[in-house]
């Protein structure tokens, strides 16, 4: 008897990207942050199947490219194989601090930090505003089909 398994796939899909200049300012007005020495994440809740990343390294934290691009590339990796433990957010991490290869374990650390208190926060407000929706659940209006017409 052969079983098949389904594997998490941890390929960053197109989808999980976020690139436009609205998502990016929506998020930012949403105002919901958590920051650490290293990272800041802002977070909007969203209504898609997933978790969507936008990052951000300013030339004020890291003047080359080269380093701004190694801290890209180092936080979408964290992300890719976090993205299935990640609520369904738009998430910003923005660096604001320097970071290089010392550093490494420090940031993943911080990461995985951050993202634990980013889905304790978004189960929390989840549950407390669902509360109101319940109760419109619960109690629904039932109007039949004769009344339509």
């Amino acid at each position: 008897m052969l079983q098949t398994f389904r594997l998490k796939t941890y390929s960053l899909k197109k989808q999980a990207k976020m690139i436009k200049t609205d998502d990016f300012s929506s998020v930012f007005n949403f105002r919901k942050r958590i920051s650490a020495q290293y990272l800041v994440m802002n977070y909007q809740p969203n209504l898609h199947q997933r978790a969507r990343l936008g990052l951000v390294v300013g030339k004020k934290t890291a003047k080359l490219a080269v380093s701004r691009n190694y801290m890209r590339r180092v936080l979408r990796e964290f992300f890719r194989f976090k993205q299935h433990e990640i609520c369904h957010v738009d998430l910003i991490i923005r660096v604001q601090k320097k970071f290089g290869k010392s550093d490494f374990i420090q940031i993943k650390q911080e990461f995985d930090m951050l993202v634990s208190k980013l889905n304790q926060r978004v189960l929390n407000q989840h549950v407390g505003s669902s509360d109101h929706t319940n109760l419109a659940i619960k109690s629904p209006v039932i109007v039949s089909s004769e009344s339509k017409q």
